[in-house]
C-alpha cells in the first residue's frame, strides 16, 4: 500500500502545482498547455520585423490607395496561411484638407509654417503623399479675432477662466495637447463660443521637457505637430453620414449639415514652434503654475492685442474603406465566434499608431495556423480583423458592426483589440467579467524581461496590482461593446517615450526602430497573450466569464459616484449591488462545480449562448440620455472626457451637470438594468447546476 500512497500524495502535489485553467476541465488542462507551449513558440521577431518595415514604409491614410496596398499585402499573407479571407469595402465621409492658414495679423505679421521639415536622420520624413497637418472634422471657416490661452481646453479650464473674469466667446482659443482627447478640446471651444480651436504640442508634455527629442531620443521635436480626429465621438463613431447603420455603396446618408459629429469651428493642429510665437504676444494675467508649459516664454492668459486668423477648408468627400477579414471556422462549435482585431490605416507612415499591433495580429494569426497544419482545429470559428479608418474615428470596424449587428449578437463570445504596441508596460482595458480569465493567461506568459507579465504588475511588496481598467473609448473595441454587448479586451505594451512622434511624419520605421521595440520582443510577447487568449476562449468548455471582478467593479463605480454626488438616491442601486455579490458568489460555486462535469453538448451549447450574452444584458435599447447610438449602462465614453471611460455614465454626467431629479430617474433605470444583469447570472448558475 505505501508505494500507492506515495503515488497519490505525488499526483495530488502535482496537480496542486499546476495551475487551473477557467473552463477547463482538470484532465483537459494538461493537453491544453502543451497547445498553447507550441502556440507560444511560433511568433517570430523577425517576420514581424518584415511586416513593419513593409506596412510602414509608405503614408497608408484611410481613403488612399498606400492605405488599400496594405490591406491587400495582409489579405495576400491571410490567405497564404490557409484562412478564409477577404476584404469587405465601405464608404465613408473621410475629409481631406483643401486650404489651412494660420496668421498674427496684429500686432506683429507672422505666418504658421503648419507643415513639418524632412530629416535627413528619417528617410520617410521626406516620402511623398503624406497627408498634410491638420484635424479631421474640423469645421470650415475662415475667421479672425483675439486669441485666448485655455491650458489643456477642458471644461474645468474654461470655468476656471470665466472666474477670472475671462470670457472665450468671440475669441480664437490655443490650448495644448494632453490630459483629454482633442475632440473634447474642440468641442469645449465650440461650446463656450469660440470662434476657432488651436491644438499645439507643448514640450513640457512630449517634447524636450520629458527627454532628448528625435533624433536623439524619443520624445516630439519642436516642429512635429500631432494630427488626429475631432470627431464628436462621445455622440456616435463611425461614419459620421451613417449613424447606426452601415455606409456602403448606394446606401442612406444624411446631409453633412445634419451631421452631429462634425464641428462648426474650424480646428487646427501646431506645432511648439508655431504656437510659441502667439503665445508669447498674449498679454492679460500671468497663467497659473500648474497652465505653464515648458517654451521659453511667460504664460499669459491673454487676450492682450494679438488678433489672429484661421482658414480651413476641406473637400468632404467620400473614400473608401477596406476591411481585411480572415476566418478559421470552428470544427465544434462553428457558430460562436472569438474576435481579434487591430486597424490598419495610419495618418502618415504609423510605424507604431498602428502597425506595432498589428504585426503581433498577424504573427498571432500566423501561429494559430502553424498549428492547424498538424492536425488540430479551434472547437470555435476564429475571426481576424484588419479594420481601415480607424484613425477618422473607428470608422471601419464601426461599419462591419453595424453592418453585422444581428449575426455577432447571436454568434460573438468576445472580442479582443490591440493598437499600437511600442514596448514597455503591459496595460489592459476592458469587461470585468473577463479579468479572472486575463488574470490566468498574463500569469502564463513571459515577459521579455523575464518574469511573468503578471509579475511585472507586482508592487514592491510583491503584491499582485492588474486590474481592468473600464472600457471608454480610442479604438475598435467601441462598437462591439458599447453599442452590442459584446465583452472586450483591450491589451498592448507601451512605456516611456511612445506619444513623442504621435500622429506625426516621424512615427517612421526609423524612429520605431531607434526609440521603441527595436528588436519587437513586445511584438513577439503580445502576440503569445493573444495566441493564449484565442485559444483558451476557443477551447474552453466553458466560457470563462465571472462576475465576482464585475461586482467589485461596479460596486467601486457606485462609492465613487456616492462620494461624489451625496444628494443623490442610490438605495435601489445599492440593493441591487449587494444582491449581485451574493449571485456572483453562487454562480462561481455552480461554476466550479459544472466545469468537472461531462455534460450534454446540446446543454452546454445551451449554458454556453446564455453566458454569452451576459454583457448585453448591461445594455439598454434606448441608449443613454442624449445619445443612443451609446447603450451600455455601466461604462461608456464621457462625454467629455474622450477616450476616457465614465462608470455609471447615465446618473453620473446627469449629477455632474447638477441636474439631480433626472440623474435620480436615471438612477431607478440604472437599478433595473442590474436587475436584469442578476437574474442573467441566477439563471445561468440554474442552467450550470444542471448540467
Amino acid at each position: 500500500m505505501r508505494p500507492i500512497l506515495v503515488f497519490a500524495t505525488v499526483w495530488a502535489a502535482a496537480a496542486q502545482q499546476t495551475p487551473p485553467i477557467r473552463g477547463f476541465a482538470p484532465e483537459r488542462v494538461a493537453a491544453q498547455r502543451d497547445l498553447e507551449e507550441k502556440a507560444r513558440q511560433h511568433p517570430d521577431s523577425v517576420r514581424a520585423r518584415r511586416y513593419v518595415e513593409r506596412m510602414a514604409a509608405e503614408p497608408h491614410h484611410a481613403g488612399s490607395a498606400g492605405s488599400k496596398a496594405v490591406a491587400e499585402y495582409a489579405l495576400g499573407l491571410f490567405r497564404e496561411w490557409g484562412f478564409d479571407a477577404a476584404i469587405e469595402e465601405f464608404e465613408a465621409l473621410l475629409p481631406y484638407p483643401t486650404a489651412r492658414s494660420l496668421e498674427m495679423t496684429a500686432p506683429v505679421k507672422f505666418r504658421a509654417r503648419l507643415a513639418e521639415p524632412v530629416m535627413k536622420e528619417d528617410p520617410d520624413s521626406g516620402d511623398r503623399n503624406q497627408l498634410p497637418t491638420y484635424n479631421a472634422y474640423s469645421g470650415s471657416g475662415d475667421v479672425a479675432g483675439p486669441l485666448l490661452y485655455v491650458n489643456y481646453g477642458i471644461p474645468a479650464d474654461y470655468d476656471a477662466l470665466e472666474k477670472m473674469g475671462i470670457d472665450a466667446r468671440g475669441k480664437i482659443v490655443i490650448a495644448r495637447y494632453g490630459q483629454s482627447w482633442r475632440g473634447t478640446k474642440a468641442k469645449a471651444a465650440q461650446e463656450r463660443g469660440a470662434l476657432a480651436c488651436l491644438i499645439y504640442s507643448d514640450p513640457r508634455d512630449d517634447g524636450h521637457f520629458q527627454g532628448d527629442v528625435f533624433p536623439k531620443g524619443p520624445y516630439r521635436p519642436a516642429d512635429s505637430v500631432q494630427r488626429g480626429s475631432v470627431m464628436d465621438m462621445p455622440l456616435h463613431v463611425g461614419d459620421p453620414l451613417s449613424p447606426g447603420w452601415a455606409s456602403e455603396k448606394g446606401s442612406k446618408r444624411l446631409d453633412r449639415k445634419e451631421a452631429a459629429t462634425v464641428m462648426k469651428i474650424p480646428v487646427l493642429p501646431i506645432s511648439a514652434a508655431d504656437a510659441q510665437p502667439l503665445l508669447a504676444r498674449l498679454g492679460g494675467p500671468v497663467a497659473p503654475v500648474e497652465w505653464r508649459g515648458s517654451l521659453p516664454i511667460t504664460y499669459h492668459l491673454g487676450p492682450g492685442d494679438a488678433i489672429v486668423r484661421v482658414r480651413a477648408e476641406f473637400d468632404w468627400t467620400t473614400k473608401p474603406v477596406h476591411n481585411v477579414i480572415a476566418r478559421m471556422p470552428g470544427a465544434r462549435l462553428p457558430g460562436e465566434w472569438i474576435l481579434y482585431g487591430n486597424h490598419h490605416d495610419a495618418w502618415v507612415n504609423g510605424a507604431a499608431d498602428p502597425i506595432s499591433g498589428a504585426v503581433a495580429l498577424l504573427e498571432t494569426a500566423r501561429s494559430i495556423a502553424e498549428l492547424r497544419k498538424t492536425g488540430w482545429k479551434p472547437d470555435r470559428t476564429i475571426v481576424f480583423a484588419l479594420w481601415d479608418a480607424e484613425e477618422f474615428g473607428l470608422i471601419g470596424s464601426t461599419e462591419w458592426v453595424e453592418k453585422h449587428r444581428d449575426e455577432l449578437r447571436g454568434k460573438a463570445v468576445a472580442y479582443l483589440n490591440s493598437d499600437m504596441n511600442a514596448g514597455g508596460g503591459f496595460s489592459g482595458g476592458g469587461s470585468p467579467v473577463l479579468e479572472k480569465f486575463l488574470r490566468q493567461v498574463i500569469r502564463d506568459v513571459r515577459d521579455p524581461g523575464g518574469v511573468t507579465v503578471l509579475a511585472t504588475r507586482e508592487d514592491k511588496a510583491g503584491k499582485e496590482r492588474f486590474r481592468l481598467s473600464a472600457p471608454g473609448a480610442g479604438s475598435d473595441y467601441v462598437a462591439f461593446v458599447h453599442h452590442l454587448g459584446i465583452p472586450v479586451l483591450n491589451l498592448g505594451f507601451n512605456g516611456p517615450g511612445n506619444q513623442g512622434t504621435y500622429h506625426s511624419i516621424y512615427d517612421s520605421v526609423a524612429w520605431f526602430s531607434r526609440h521603441m521595440d527595436r528588436d519587437l520582443r513586445y511584438g513577439r510577447t503580445l502576440a503569445q497573450v493573444m495566441s493564449t487568449s484565442i485559444l483558451r476562449l476557443s477551447g474552453a468548455s466553458l466560457l470563462p466569464y465571472e462576475f465576482g471582478g464585475f461586482h467589485a467593479a461596479v460596486a467601486g463605480y457606485y462609492e465613487d459616484l456616492r462620494k461624489q454626488h451625496s444628494n443623490l438616491d442610490l438605495a435601489e442601486v445599492r440593493r441591487e449591488i449587494d444582491v449581485l455579490a451574493g449571485q456572483a458568489a453562487r454562480y462561481e460555486t455552480a461554476f466550479e462545480a459544472a466545469v468537472s462535469r461531462k455534460a450534454d453538448p446540446a446543454k452546454l451549447s445551451a449554458v454556453n449562448r446564455h453566458l454569452a450574452a451576459s454583457e448585453r444584458a448591461m445594455l439598454r435599447e434606448a441608449g443613454l440620455p442624449g445619445r443612443p447610438w451609446y447603450k451600455h449602462w455601466i461604462y461608456a465614453p464621457g462625454i467629455h472626457t474622450g477616450y476616457s471611460a465614465t462608470t455609471l455614465p447615465a446618473v453620473r454626467e446627469l449629477a455632474a451637470a447638477g441636474r439631480i431629479a433626472e440623474a435620480n430617474r436615471q438612477a431607478k433605470l440604472l437599478a433595473e438594468t442590474l436587475r436584469a444583469v442578476n437574474a442573467h447570472i441566477e439563471k445561468g448558475a440554474s442552467m450550470l447546476s444542471q448540467l
